[in-house]
């Protein structure tokens, strides 16, 4: 049995998903050999997936989204480094009941993305989700060199709010060591950096924009793609439209421009990564599973990867979350066979979150007791 399954968000982490699964499926029938690969999709867990499967966790502390300190990992094993933004400038370290979406920055992403080529990375995973603000990766491309000034030749102000001042950009100060470095952007969305689709339309909401803030800050993302096509040329208009470049608030975009990065599926990239293939090989069932199966899932998140590369080696895919939302068209088109909700069990959404672990172990049970 190979679990290879995110986590389930605001509950239990990818680790603890697989630990409760596997304790379930040993208690159906105790001599089962299982195997847990964590999974993420280049949002907050990804480091500790890689970290799962055996890189190196290294610790170093970076600005956090509005500057404050906070301590961020990364993972290392050989030559390539995982990265995960959020660890840096994610929502989730913005204070209780405090949004910041104009001021909100990714300086701190850029110092631990430094720290990974201080590591001797060349090939680094850069997993984007849950940002805090929407600066377009301004913030990052600062902390690795860059010049973003105003009108007056001063620095501009941090977050998105402070690009609508940008007046000129000079990249040429960028971190040397980029050049000899793959950069894989890996998230899950492939939205373009502006627009109804962009950024700030979608998702500032989200980071507490209200409609007057998301206006501001999807001119000023117009404005810093139109000031780097004049550094860097035409070629940085073009990227803004790329799928991807509004990933973690435009971070997908400033990694496209500066540091050479290209975009791909987060799960495909982190299945590669984690060594998922071979994993696959070992397994006679692969289950799979996230908080809620629904139609994001469908759209690239993990357990839709997972299943379709399980598929794919003719292997059966089974799933656990907490909320179902797909009918069973909806999963067996996905590759997925069946879905164990925890609402089965505990239909009150508060309750099965803060009992999910437990709740996990049973449906795991009767999961083990279906298919072994």
């Amino acid at each position: 049995m190979l679990i290879a399954a995110d986590k389930f968000k605001g509950s239990l982490t990818a680790v603890e998903v697989a630990g409760r699964v596997a304790a379930g499926l040993r208690r159906a029938r105790p001599r089962t050999a299982v195997e847990a690969l964590p999974v993420a999709d280049g949002g907050e867990g990804t480091v500790d997936a890689a970290v799962a499967a055996g890189f190196e966790r290294r610790e170093v502390v970076v600005g956090g989204p509005l500057g404050r300190p906070v301590r961020a990992a990364f993972a290392v094993r050989g030559g390539t480094a995982v990265v995960e933004m959020a660890q840096a400038s994610g929502l989730g370290l913005l204070p209780a009941g405090r949004f910041a979406p104009l001021a909100a920055s990714t300086y701190g992403s850029g110092e631990l993305l430094r720290a990974a080529l201080d590591a001797g990375a060349h090939t680094v995973v850069l997993g984007v989700g849950g940002s805090a603000g929407t600066d377009g990766g301004a913030g990052m491309l600062t902390a690795l060199g860059a010049r973003l000034l105003d009108g007056a030749g001063a620095a501009v102000g941090p977050g998105g709010g402070g690009l609508a001042s940008l007046a000129s950009a000079d990249l040429s100060g960028l971190d040397p060591r980029l050049g000899g470095v793959e950069v894989v952007l890996a998230g899950d969305v492939d939205n373009p950096l502006t627009g109804p689709a962009g950024a700030a339309a979608v998702y500032g909401p989200q980071k507490g924009a209200g409609s007057a803030q998301v206006a501001l800050l999807d001119t000023a993302l117009e404005r810093f793609a139109s000031v780097l096509a004049e550094s860097v040329g035409p070629r940085a208009l073009e990227l803004a439209g790329r799928p991807g470049a509004g990933a973690a608030g435009g971070l997908g975009y400033g990694a496209l421009v500066g540091l050479g990065a290209r975009f791909r599926p987060g799960i495909e990239v982190l299945l590669e990564v984690l060594g998922f293939e071979a994993a696959l090989e070992r397994a006679s069932l692969v289950v799979t599973g996230e908080g809620s199966l629904d139609a994001q899932t469908l759209r690239g998140k993990a357990p839709a990867g997972v299943a379709a590369a399980a598929r794919a080696a003719g292997r059966p895919v089974v799933a656990v979350c907490g909320r179902l939302a797909l009918d069973e068209d909806q999963l067996r088109s996905a590759g997925i066979q069946q879905a164990y909700p925890l609402a089965t069990l505990e239909p009150d959404p508060a309750k099965s979150m803060s009992h999910a672990g437990e709740l996990l172990e049973r449906v795991s049970e009767q999961l083990g007791q279906d298919w072994l």
